[in-house]
């Protein structure tokens, strides 16, 4: 007996150290393994990774729709037909972006072309980069002269008053032409070939308030609807397609800048929604549901109107608002995302063709093209979708297409941004794996 157990314990000891061996050569500890034993085991050590939630957005999981009118509609079944489409999973902001979060990105390009003036700009590896450290003081007067070509000339102020030239806020973009550089004839060819680079005017054109409506006095709004803190949380507008592409690439830039200085994975660029994407959210996980609320109906049961829009024969205020009202007002839909109907129609990425449905593809569909603004109007469209403050209900319907030129900014057209969401579902990382 006594030898049975020591022959037990001999053969328990020599187990115990083949399994501590074995998980020392696999990559158990956090060291990397000193000899895998000519066995696959990737590269270690990998950090564990919990996928970020950008601030502001909601998450929407990857499914299946039927894109297109969720009722038959004789101007459109040609044109439009309903197809079933497979979204992968992405964030997208609750509310369309608002003056004041555009202003950051307004003041950021502002600050940027004051520090080049003032030379705050320090060398790394042959580059010129802006030194953030360094502050501006605006009310300095000796600051304000270096920074004069910043501000209008003289014979444009008015009583003399020294205001920033809206016009040279300008954001220099760079970007990467994919379209370009997956064709199969360019294989082999430099990079530099399919980076855009194009500087971009970035403020809001405040006089669509007064251009979009003839004979109306919508001047208060010109003059104070983009700077006045009565409408920070109101949706910004007068920005085109391009101005929103801007900020896309700005915001991506601003987040990904912070997260490598905290040694953090980057995430990919924030953009534009596709039509897809757009609809799929608005739908927020209700198949044939025309509106984002659900129902059939504009009103309640109660005959509250469930949007911001133009009701009846032009009743504006019928709805609680005149203009736009705050992006967070009304109810969201059942995904959290707020006027995904009314309020202000919304850029998309894609280039708006009638039949596009009839080609593009059912899986992450997009239709993305950088037009030049000299091309052709029709060549220039870019979907819009939602409908607006000053838009009839048909167009507050999910299905419902339209269309504005890219570089047409106007007083009922907003946007809000999306980012890919990196791994299958967020139920994989809910119980920190």
């Amino acid at each position: 007996m006594k030898a049975t157990l020591m022959k037990l314990n001999f053969f328990s000891g020599l187990f115990a150290m083949v399994l501590v061996s074995l998980l020392a050569s696999c990559g158990g500890s956090k060291k990397a393994p000193s000899n895998a034993q000519g066995q696959l085991i990737g590269v270690s050590p990998r950090p564990k990774y919990f996928p970020p939630v950008p601030y502001g957005m909601v998450y929407v999981p990857s499914g299946t729709f039927h894109m297109g009118p969720s009722d038959e509609d004789v101007n459109y079944s040609f044109t439009a037909r309903n197809k079933a489409i497979s979204i992968s999973g992405f964030y997208m902001d609750a509310t369309e972006i608002t003056n004041n979060e555009y202003r950051q990105f307004v003041n950021w390009v502002r600050d940027s072309v004051a520090h080049i003036l003032l030379g705050h700009v320090k060398q790394d590896d042959g580059q010129d980069y802006i030194d953030w450290k360094q502050k501006i003081n605006y009310a300095d007067k000796a600051t304000m002269e270096k920074m004069e070509p910043l501000y209008y000339s003289q014979e444009n102020r008015l009583y003399g008053k020294k205001e920033i030239d809206v016009y040279k806020l300008i954001y220099h973009s760079e970007t990467f032409n994919w379209d370009q550089a997956k064709l199969r004839s360019n294989a082999g060819k430099p990079r530099s070939q399919f980076i855009v680079k194009k500087d971009v005017p970035i403020y809001p054109d405040t006089l669509c308030w007064i251009r979009d409506f003839s004979y109306a006095y919508n001047e208060p709004m010109t003059r104070m609807y983009f700077w006045h803190p009565a409408f920070d949380r109101y949706p910004v507008v007068g920005v085109n397609w391009h101005q929103a592409n801007a900020f896309n690439e700005w915001r991506s830039r601003y987040w990904e800048d912070y997260r490598q200085s905290k040694k953090l994975f980057t995430e990919d660029k924030f953009q534009l929604p596709s039509e897809a994407q757009w609809e799929y959210a608005a739908r927020g996980g209700r198949e044939q549901a025309p509106f984002p609320w659900g129902g059939v109906y504009i009103r309640n049961k109660k005959g509250c109107l469930l949007a911001n829009f133009k009701p009846g024969r032009g009743d504006y205020p019928e709805d609680g608002g005149f203009y736009t009202v705050a992006a967070d007002a009304y109810w969201p839909n059942d995904y959290g995302l707020y006027n995904m109907a009314g309020n202000v129609a919304e850029w998309t990425q894609d280039v708006y063709y009638e039949n596009a449905y009839s080609f593009t593809s059912d899986m992450n569909p997009y239709l993305r093209m950088d037009i030049p603004d000299t091309a052709a109007p029709k060549m220039k469209r870019k979907a819009v979708r939602g409908g607006s403050w000053k838009d009839i209900g048909f167009f507050l319907q999910n299905g419902t297409r339209s269309y504005e030129y890219q570089d047409s900014a106007k007083s009922y057209i907003g946007f809000r941004c999306t980012i890919a969401f990196l791994s299958r579902s967020r139920n994989d990382f809910s119980k920190h794996k």
